[in-house]
C-alpha cells in the first residue's frame, strides 16, 4: 500500500462537501498480477435526475518538494498505470490526479505541463487544502 499524501484527507472532504460518497481508501488495483497499486480514493455521485451513479478515483498529490517537476513526472507515470488498468477493473469509473490550487495556478499554467497533461489524458481536480474545498474539476 502506498503512503498517504499529505492532503488526502482535505481532498476527501472537498468530495464530500459536493455530495461524493467515498467508497475506497484506498482504491485497490489489480493488474494482470500485480497487487500493489492502489488510488488514493475512490467515490461515488448518484446523479439524481440521470439516476445514474458517477465513479471516480482519485491520486492526490502535494507537490510540496522543491522539485515540483520530479513530482509531476511521478504523478503522471502513476496516472498512466492506474488509468490503464482501471480500464480494466472497472472501466466506467474516472481517474483525477488531485493538485492544489497554488501549484495549478503556477506550474500546471505552464504551456509544457499544459500539453504533458493534455497528450498523457490526465484530468486534474485542483483542491484548495485552506478551504477544504475542490476548486475545479478539469476533464
Amino acid at each position: 500500500m502506498s503512503a498517504r499524501d499529505r492532503f488526502q484527507e482535505i481532498v476527501k472532504e472537498g468530495l464530500k462537501k459536493e455530495g461524493w460518497n467515498i467508497t475506497h481508501d484506498p482504491f485497490p488495483l489489480k493488474a494482470e498480477g500485480l497487487t500493489d497499486m492502489d488510488v488514493d480514493l475512490g467515490a461515488e455521485k448518484v446523479i439524481a435526475a440521470q439516476k445514474e451513479n458517477r465513479k471516480i478515483a482519485v491520486e492526490v498529490k502535494s507537490f510540496l518538494r522543491t522539485a515540483t517537476i520530479s513530482e509531476f513526472h511521478t504523478a503522471i507515470g502513476q496516472s498512466i498505470n492506474y488509468r490503464y488498468a482501471l480500464e480494466v477493473q472497472e472501466p466506467d469509473r474516472r481517474l483525477y490526479l488531485a493538485a492544489p490550487i497554488t501549484t495549478y495556478n503556477d506550474f500546471f499554467q505552464r504551456p509544457f505541463i499544459q500539453s504533458v497533461t493534455r497528450k498523457s489524458q490526465v484530468n486534474l481536480l485542483i483542491y484548495d487544502p485552506d478551504k477544504e474545498e475542490i476548486s475545479q474539476w478539469i476533464p
